[in-house]
């Protein structure tokens, strides 16, 4: 007796697969839609990023390789080539002064302004009767940011008349005209960058509530005092929040701006002594109308900040400590 073979049909381009059901097949379009409402969604995002932040970026590049000074009309503008980058290096002192001036300010403002906001922080960890409104107190500065009326203020407060030398006349102690003189003006702008420690200390105080309490528990028992539970468990198991807290003030301290305009009036007064690296390329853009040289200043500026982040991205795994026992940042 012959025996009969089924022959099973083959799926084809128009014959569906076995298993796949109908509503599988529908999820392709219903993903489409998807994609799209995600896309019309983001589009004032993706317009905003293009229109703010990438189109003036790439042309900033370009002007920083001509002369452009504002008033000239686009056909009016001479490519230079690095003639603005030869000037910035060579034949502009000004441009150096303001980068020692800056690199100054950072370097004492910035550890000094987290040294605060670790004190208190600690000081501020414990829960006591009324902490929440000292905590609420020290922040405040913190919210009031790089505005120029609080710029105004601290004019006020250091100037010859100002409520810090009538503070000193109590004493019988003379002052100086802090904010406008040379020798003062930059340490004033320094007091005041220290005195906003509230977003750093915030910061802190949720770092030092992740810390276990039984760790402290154990070094008691060891006879560990405070300064050793400090050295040995506060501070290894904060430098995650330290190393955080440090690349943000780092950038913030070198970016700095309001202050010195305002206390200086635009100048960098007196004598230079406030010229930050930012309010010189303020001046040389919109007071000198160089734009050209203007920019290529903020590209500088924009590579030197990427090489201090990748810095200290590349030192923090040696001193950055992570729970989880990676030490790497």
């Amino acid at each position: 007796m012959a025996s009969t073979t089924t022959t099973r049909p083959r799926p084809g381009p128009d014959r569906p697969k076995a298993g796949v059901s109908a509503h599988r097949r529908g999820l392709r379009p219903d993903r489409t839609r998807e994609g799209l409402a995600g896309y019309i969604f983001l589009s004032p995002w993706l317009l905003g990023l293009m229109g703010i932040t990438a189109i003036p970026m790439l042309m900033s590049l370009y002007l920083s390789f001509t002369d452009y000074d504002i008033l000239s009309t686009w056909s009016e503008i001479e490519w230079v080539g690095l003639a603005n980058y030869r000037r910035m290096f060579g034949d502009d002192p000004s441009y150096w002064h303001a980068v020692q001036v800056t690199a100054t300010f950072a370097l004492i403002a910035v550890p000094l302004k987290l040294a605060a906001a670790l004190g208190v922080a600690l000081l501020l960890n414990r829960e006591r009767r009324g902490v929440g409104l000292f905590r609420g107190l020290f922040y405040l500065p913190s919210l009031l940011g790089g505005s120029v009326a609080l710029a105004i203020v601290w004019l006020n407060i250091f100037n010859r008349d100002g409520a810090f030398n009538g503070f000193l006349g109590l004493f019988g102690i003379e002052g100086e005209p802090w904010a406008n003189d040379p020798d003062w003006a930059l340490e004033t702008l320094m007091v005041l960058a220290i005195w906003q420690f509230g977003a750093p200390m915030v910061i802190f105080l949720a770092g030092l509530k992740q810390v276990p309490t039984e760790l402290y528990e154990a070094a008691s028992v060891d006879g560990a005092g405070p300064v050793r539970k400090f050295l040995s468990i506060t501070l290894p198991m904060l430098s995650p929040v330290i190393f955080f807290n440090l690349v943000l003030e780092t950038i913030n301290g070198f970016q700095g701006f309001t202050s010195a305009f305002v206390l200086s009036g635009g100048t960098g007064g007196p004598v230079d002594s406030t010229l930050m690296y930012t309010l010189n390329l303020y001046i040389k853009g919109f007071t000198d109308y160089e734009m050209g040289y203007a920019s290529a200043m903020a590209w500088v500026f924009l590579v030197f900040i990427g090489v201090i982040t990748v810095v200290l991205f590349s030192t923090g795994r040696f001193w950055v400590h992570y729970s989880d026992g990676d030490d790497n940042s």
